[in-house]
């Protein structure tokens, strides 16, 4: 069975005090949790800071963006190498903001998919759909192109290393989430495809987790169900009661 994979992105939010209370927090709840793998990704500018405040707990750091090359001219840019260094064990990439505001592509999220795993990060990857999309009954083939284009070029063995995060992108930040059952049609699409990429054995590995909306009072009912194997969870995890809440999940 696997682990679930229970991730908070703070997207650009808290200052590096709130951030080390937010920590502390957490810690104090989550003592002794080993069911659940927990990740948290804060802003680029306290990853060390809290990298020494976690190193001791069950709590695993994440980043919220990578690029794919090793080094040079890139203003602005942060390198797999560089997060590394801060402690990070894991990278989201492809989240609807990055694809939305900053007009990230399939083919980025798939250079930075391969850079992580050349330099030994773990991925998370984010595909969902509008709700444009949802409404005209595309869902499931939008979801699935992203998918197959952030495994590109994946050889078997290395797809274990990925947690692919289906958020549809209607309900991030909105207070909307999709049902159980609209989440778990996707997560079995999603699934399926992985299986029908590579062999059978690898792809049990891959977790495919739910974000949008994720809150204590939905986390029971989604992780209920079969191929629902996490959450990537937004604005709850600025709360430490909420997040390990979440992260102690008792499906129903």
């Amino acid at each position: 069975m696997l682990t679930p994979l229970i991730a908070g992105n703070w997207k650009m939010n808290t200052t590096l005090h709130e951030g080390v209370e937010l920590v502390m927090g957490l810690r104090e709840r989550l003592k002794g949790v080993d069911s659940v793998e927990v990740v948290i990704a804060p802003p680029f500018t306290m990853l060390q800071h809290i990298s020494h405040l976690i190193a001791d707990s069950p709590i695993k750091l994440a980043a919220q963006n990578v690029f794919w090359e090793k080094k040079g001219a890139y203003t602005g840019e942060v390198s797999v190498e560089m997060l590394k260094d801060t402690g990070c064990k894991y990278a989201i990439i492809g989240h609807s903001e990055r694809r939305e505001i900053f007009k990230e592509t399939d083919e980025t999220v798939n250079k930075k998919a391969m850079a992580l795993l050349r330099d030994g990060l773990k991925p998370i990857v984010c595909v969902g759909e509008t709700l444009a999309e949802r409404e005209q009954g595309v869902t499931l083939k939008k979801v699935k192109a992203q998918v197959k284009a952030a495994l590109s070029g994946v050889s078997g063995g290395a797809v274990r290393e990925f947690a692919v995060a289906y958020e549809p992108i209607w309900a991030i930040g909105t207070g909307k989430n999709a049902t159980s059952a609209e989440a778990e049609e996707v997560h079995g699409a999603i699934r399926e495809l992985i299986f029908e990429m590579f062999d059978a054995e690898f792809a049990k590995e891959v977790r495919v987790i739910y974000g949008g909306s994720v809150k204590p009072d939905n986390i029971d009912s989604l992780m209920a169900e079969p191929n629902i194997d996490g959450a990537l969870v937004g604005g709850a995890s600025l709360k430490a009661a909420d997040f390990a809440r979440i992260v102690m999940f008792q499906p129903v």
